[in-house]
């Protein structure tokens, strides 16, 4: 059973369509961040927005729920004063672990390059549109 191979990417199955709607999660920055902490062990809300430089309380809310949806976080409450709720990857979630914390191993040894690169891009932009 190996890769589907579309025929006609104007007209992707059913199948495709899911995988890239998965893509589509797993695959955004803030998933990305979100993944990467929480393989730390359980968080709460506030830690894990304290350690995203730049989510809004708003994204991280919206990140988690569809996290949560996909089955790959599981969120608990404790009925205390005031609430408390810990997040933590469910073993789906889990299985991404390894593949996020390579990306985001790959991204921190590779800033410098990517940031030369942009430069470099940037300069020849900028010089032909003079």
């Amino acid at each position: 059973m190996g890769a589907e191979v579309l025929t006609d990417p104007a007209a992707p199955t059913a199948s495709a369509c899911l995988v890239r709607e998965v893509l589509d999660r797993v695959g955004d920055k803030w998933s990305v961040h979100v993944i990467h902490l929480l393989g730390g062990g359980t968080r709460r809300f506030s830690d894990l927005r304290r350690g995203i430089d730049g989510i809004s309380q708003r994204m991280l809310t919206v990140t988690l729920r569809g996290l949560e949806r996909d089955g790959l976080v599981t969120r608990t409450v404790y009925p205390v004063v005031p609430p408390r709720v810990d997040y933590a990857l469910t073993p789906l979630g889990e299985t991404l672990l390894e593949t996020i914390c390579s990306l985001v191993a790959w991204s921190e040894a590779h800033t410098t390059d990517v940031d030369a690169a942009r430069a470099r891009y940037d300069a020849r932009v900028d010089g032909a549109a003079a």
